[in-house]
């Protein structure tokens, strides 16, 4: 199992990467009048894919924005409840959000949506996007699975 986390998460650092590489190259190749075609379209498809495998990454750790005025009030029984419960309310919506981005993989693909200087086909960045958004819903059903049966295995994750 944490061959898996472990792995989601060096592709969405990964994607972190090539985004940055992305608009550094295309940052210094303007200074030269130059510009890599597409690179707009690529640039924006790169920063979805990039936010879904991000959703992923932090899902499973518990280190996205958290608003906890209640938790830290709480104790230990309530705190571990409260994070039950919102990580199946984040279970529930990420899973809705990738049952609906595949609409969005289907209707790119069939529609033959193109980039606008190389017209290449746009589908594989919204497909590789829903890969990772499934990837969250993964990580969030484990890391649900582990609050509730073992909380230990959490380690630092686990907030309780």
């Amino acid at each position: 199992m944490n061959r898996i986390i472990d792995t989601i998460e060096a592709i969405a650092a990964l994607f972190v990467g090539v985004v940055a590489l992305d608009i550094f190259a295309s940052v210094v190749l303007r200074q030269f009048g130059l510009q890599i075609p597409d690179a707009y379209d690529f640039g924006s498809m790169l920063l979805g894919v990039l936010i879904f495998w991000g959703i992923a990454a932090t899902s499973y750790r518990g280190t996205h924005i958290t608003v906890d005025l209640i938790w830290a009030q709480a104790n230990p029984r309530w705190k571990r409840a409260i994070d039950v419960f919102a990580t199946l309310v984040l279970l529930f919506v990420v899973t809705v959000q990738t049952y609906t981005l595949f609409d969005k993989v289907r209707a790119t693909y069939n529609d033959n949506v193109l980039t606008y200087d190389l017209g290449l086909p746009t589908w594989p960045f919204f497909a590789v996007a829903w890969v990772g958004d499934a990837a969250a819903v993964l990580l969030i059903a484990i890391r649900t699975y582990r609050l509730i049966f073992h909380p230990q295995d959490l380690g630092e994750a686990a907030r309780t």
